[in-house]
C-alpha cells in the first residue's frame, strides 16, 4: 500500500511539472501578428473600368470566348500615390451570348473581366458584366390576338455594352508596391559677395 501511494505521488508530481511546462511554452502554430504593411494594395480593392469597345448581339457575330478591351476610369491610390493610373488597359472575356429571336426573345451578353496592365505588370482582376435586351412579349401577345403567325416574327431587342459603359472590377491578388524614395532637394549654392 505504501508503495502504491509513493508511486501515485511520483506520477502526480511528474504530471504537475509537465503541466507547468506546457503552460509556459506557447502553443505550436501560434502566430504573432504585426502591423499590416502599408505598401500592399489588397485583394478585393475596387477598380472602376469603362468599356473601350462596344459589344452587341446585333448581327449575331459575338461569340463566347471573345476578348474585349476596357480601360481604368479612375486612378487607384495607395498612401495618396497613384498605383494604377487612369487609362491603363484591361481585358474582359465573353462567357455567354444569347441572340435575340422569335416570339419576343431578347438578346443577352454575360462577360467577366480578366486582367489589367499597369506599370509594366499584368494584374489579375475579377468582376461580372451583363446586359439583357428588352423582351417583346407584349408585342407577341398583341400580334397573336390579331394574326397568330405574326408572333413568330416579333423579336426582342439586342443586348449591348456601349463604349464608355462603367464596369466595376476587383483585384484578385495582393500587390506589393515599392514607392520611389523622395529625392532630396539639391544643395543651394550661395555666391560670395564681391570684394570678399
Amino acid at each position: 500500500m505504501f508503495r502504491t501511494a509513493l508511486m501515485a505521488s511520483a506520477v502526480l508530481a511528474f504530471t504537475s511539472a509537465t503541466m507547468a511546462i506546457a503552460q509556459t511554452v506557447p502553443a505550436p502554430g501560434a502566430v504573432v501578428m504585426s502591423a499590416p504593411d502599408p505598401n500592399i494594395l489588397r485583394a478585393g480593392t475596387q477598380i472602376q473600368l469603362k468599356m473601350s469597345e462596344a459589344l452587341t448581339t446585333k448581327g449575331k457575330t459575338l461569340r463566347v470566348g471573345y476578348r474585349f478591351n476596357l480601360e481604368v476610369a479612375e486612378p487607384v491610390l495607395l498612401n495618396d500615390q497613384i498605383v494604377i493610373p487612369v487609362g491603363s488597359p484591361a481585358i474582359g472575356e465573353v462567357t455567354d451570348v444569347r441572340n435575340k429571336g422569335m416570339w419576343g426573345k431578347s438578346g443577352a451578353i454575360n462577360a467577366h473581366v480578366v486582367s489589367l496592365r499597369a506599370n509594366g505588370r499584368q494584374i489579375r482582376i475579377s468582376g461580372a458584366i451583363n446586359d439583357k435586351g428588352v423582351t417583346g412579349t407584349g408585342g407577341v401577345v398583341a400580334a397573336i390576338a390579331f394574326l397568330p403567325v405574326a408572333g413568330f416574327f416579333t423579336t426582342g431587342t439586342s443586348a449591348q455594352f456601349p463604349i464608355g459603359m462603367p464596369v466595376k472590377a476587383f483585384l484578385d491578388e495582393d500587390i506589393v508596391v515599392a514607392f520611389a524614395a523622395p529625392s532630396a532637394p539639391a544643395p543651394m549654392t550661395v555666391p560670395k559677395p564681391p570684394g570678399n
